[in-house]
């Protein structure tokens, strides 16, 4: 177990690094990306971490990719792409939590199971979230149809859906592939589905409780506070205070866990 944590944490410190090194990870994310790696890298062995890794190597590459396409929704979002320590935890945080659970309780499938949940949903999220912003027609606001520019949060568009499926969908067969296992179709599906309702569960809180701010300069709703990117101050326009986009992507990690573990039984 000792070792196994060593070499957990060591191949999570490498991979940290790399991925500050390309700015994928601010300083703060680093370091909170290596504890929560290295117990998962240590604690859960290869399937565990080939899913973590899944996530943030497709995220991270998606990210950069269209980086250019979001410079202009840039105002809307409360951070950018270099993840820090709030949204390293607020993707892997549960996964570390469940992988502990998993090392006390190596017989309980379901722990595994809400694991591949867990990032099969934050998975789907990060992909609508980057490929929806592709969507030729702007996108309707999930709890009332209503057309929203591109970025509001509770914005959903048949792209992002799709690319959601896909996110989602990837980590359930990686998960199958890694961890092979009698009801494999079960587990991909839970896991698949599990992803969806995660990420609809993600913009159903950015429609209804997330904090957003107001621009008075700029005229625009955003998630940034207490400054908006033109250097004003924000004020509150709705929402809870302290659900911010991070506590967002925790529960959409906790509701894609929950999916899963139902559906699979």
């Amino acid at each position: 177990m000792l070792l196994s944590l060593f070499l957990g944490f060591l191949l999570g410190a490498l991979i940290a690094f790399l991925a500050w090194r390309v700015g994928a990870l601010s300083s703060s994310g680093a370091w909170a990306a290596l504890i929560t790696g290295g117990l998962i890298f240590g604690l859960g062995g290869l399937p565990w971490a080939a899913l973590l890794l899944t996530f943030f190597i497709s995220s991270s590459a998606l990210s950069r990719l269209f980086g250019r396409r979001k410079a202009s929704l840039a105002e809307k979002f409360s951070k950018g792409h270099r993840r820090d320590w709030g949204q390293v935890l607020a993707n892997g945080g549960l996964g570390a939590l469940l992988v502990m659970g998993h090392a006390l309780l190596p017989e309980a499938e379901w722990l595994w199971v809400a694991y591949a949940g867990a990032l099969a949903a934050v998975n789907a999220d990060t992909w609508a979230t980057e490929l929806g912003v592709l969507n030729p027609v702007p996108p309707r606001l999930i709890t009332t149809g209503q057309r929203v520019e591109s970025g509001t949060s509770g914005g959903v568009s048949a792209l992002g859906m799709a690319a959601s499926l896909g996110g989602a969908g990837l980590v359930a067969l990686v998960g199958v592939l890694l961890a092979p296992q009698a009801g494999f179709l079960a587990f991909l599906l839970a896991v698949t589905l599990g992803g969806v309702c995660g990420s609809l569960f993600d913009s159903l809180l950015g429609a209804t409780v997330q904090a957003i701010y107001h621009c008075p300069a700029c005229n625009k709703e955003t998630e940034r506070s207490p400054r908006h990117t033109c250097g004003s101050q924000t004020t509150h326009l709705r929402g809870v205070h302290w659900m911010n986009n991070d506590v967002v992507n925790f529960f959409c990690a906790l509701m894609g866990a929950l999916v899963a573990v139902l559906i699979y039984g």
